[in-house]
């Protein structure tokens, strides 16, 4: 871990870019693992449930597997969450990037975080636009399991990317001008496999690119450290070499 310590040392720009292997380690399943949320079985298959066209034509089997499968209330920070506060805290990290919607980021104390696919925390009413905690939509259920405007009788929407919806373009500037300016980028805990969320990488052009990750990745060639091992961990660990 010296390698990571010594370039975080040197480094006044660093990004993070996280996907769900990051929250793994706080019990909350990925998605592509063979334990991961698309190789269970249900009724349907996942991708088709988390989609605006399956949200539309059935919102109430939408909101079972959403509020089943997608929220997880007891859910902490881990040491990745908390390693990559305390390198913000320190100065060193200007941005997270995350391919998340827990919001564990925020928890852990981290202030600059960009959402690519938005978050559980925040819900919308899709008739009135009035904003709802997560705590709110879960009281506002009907009889049939769907979050419904106290004010106007409208579904409650998470604010949630779900595919064939597109990603809010504000955020994905935000996104790329971090990982433009940054003179290290770490990626950590996701696949690479999903766009346009992995094309981000392509925007960097500083001089320590780290990809820490459990399994392989399509852009390990492109990493100057590729680390196999524990996302936590790893960061933990450099985080204390610092001290």
């Amino acid at each position: 871990m010296s390698v990571l310590s010594d370039w975080i040392k040197e480094s006044k720009r660093i990004v993070f870019f996280g996907g769900a292997g990051v929250s793994t380690e706080s019990n909350i399943p990925d998605f592509r693992s063979d334990n991961g949320l698309y190789k269970k079985k249900y009724r349907y298959p996942a991708e088709m449930m988390l989609s605006h066209s399956f949200y539309l034509d059935n919102p109430q089997e939408f909101f079972e597997f959403y509020f089943n499968q997608m929220i997880y209330k007891d859910a902490m920070p881990n040491k990745a969450h908390l390693a990559l506060a305390k390198l913000e805290e320190m100065g060193k990290l200007k941005a997270v990037v995350t391919q998340n919607i827990d919001g564990l980021h925020q928890s852990a104390g981290s202030k600059t975080v960009y959402e690519l696919h938005g978050s559980v925390l925040r819900n919308t009413c899709t008739g009135c636009h009035k904003k709802y905690t997560l705590e709110e939509i879960m009281e506002y259920r009907d009889d049939k399991g769907i979050p419904r405007c106290p004010k106007c009788g409208a579904i409650i929407k998470p604010d949630v990317v779900l595919y064939e919806e597109g990603l809010d373009q504000f955020t994905i500037y935000n996104a790329v001008e971090a990982i433009q300016n940054a003179d290290m980028l770490i990626i950590g805990g996701t696949s690479l496999a999903v766009y346009p969320a992995a094309g981000l990488v392509e925007y960097f052009h500083g001089k320590h690119l780290v990809l820490i990750n459990r399994d392989q990745t399509p852009m390990d060639y492109k990493a100057n450290l590729v680390i196999h091992e524990s996302i936590g961990s790893v960061l933990d660990e450099a985080i204390k070499e610092l001290d």
